[in-house]
């Protein structure tokens, strides 16, 4: 599924960058791979045929502890018009005796009992980025921004019960269109730069909100040195019996390469 879902947003992404290049337009395009240092801290409930399920504590009841993650983007930029294709893979998998009894899925889970857990999530992000102040031609460069995106979060939880000789997983699958705004502030010509994003949309009692913030440094021409800031954070309301309050925030450290 990862494997579809990358070429299918690439594909989208090249596609309007080639109707551009027809046009004879000046296309900026680059990748940028970043390494993420997040806390994960959240719970999980999984209902199913009228038994509700127990909010489990991913940290203190199944014993999940933090992971460093990567995660890559694609962008392009034409003016005041900027693209971009970013995915993002979430894995979290440990072992741990439970505290207390839980319910997931209908199965209950006895306190002492050996559990395996494996969370998966993925969330591709498509951006659109309008630019609704753009100085990039004063000084070091200011431009301020909205932003239009559909982030796509697919997830599959699994419980294994070890001592009992039993398992249960869930999936689930939400679009998510979402705006917010963007800026980007040159402090030393071409060299030092900041640039900062925050977008959200709350519904039907879910919700959802993201940013990042960071500095980069170009020791060369066409490559950038980031290190910044990210957070997400994800409350899901019944969606197809599931509910979920996921954060994960911390530090990345980024490379670009554009042209």
């Amino acid at each position: 599924m990862k494997k579809r879902m990358l070429l299918k947003g690439t594909a989208v992404l090249f596609l309007v960058l080639a109707v551009f290049v027809s046009q004879g337009m000046a296309v900026e395009l680059g990748a940028r791979g970043y390494y993420w240092f997040p806390h994960f801290s959240g719970t999980f409930r999984a209902d199913s045929n009228g038994i509700e399920g127990t909010d489990i504590d991913l940290g203190g009841d199944l014993g999940i502890d933090d992971r460093n993650l990567p995660f890559v983007e694609i962008f392009a930029g034409l003016g005041k018009h900027h693209l971009s294709f970013m995915y993002t893979r979430l894995n979290y998998a440990d072992s741990a005796s439970l505290p207390r009894s839980i319910v997931f899925l209908g199965k209950t889970y006895n306190a002492g009992d050996l559990v395996d857990t494996d969370v998966n999530v993925q969330m591709l992000d498509f951006e659109y980025q309008y630019d609704l102040i753009n100085l990039e031609n004063l000084l070091a460069g200011f431009s301020v921004g909205v932003i239009g995106k559909v982030k796509y979060i697919a997830g599959e939880a699994r419980l294994t019960n070890l001592t009992g000789g039993y398992h249960e997983s869930k999936s689930f699958g939400i679009p998510v269109p979402m705006v917010g705004a963007g800026a980007h502030i040159g402090l030393l010509l071409n060299i030092l730069e900041a640039r900062a994003k925050i977008a959200g949309i709350g519904f039907s009692g879910n919700w959802f909100y993201e940013g990042l913030a960071d500095i980069s440094w170009t020791p060369f021409p066409f490559l950038d040195i980031h290190g910044g800031y990210r957070i997400i954070k994800l409350d899901l309301e019944d969606v197809s019996d599931v509910y979920a309050d996921f954060e994960f925030s911390g530090p990345y450290a980024g490379l670009t390469i554009s042209f």
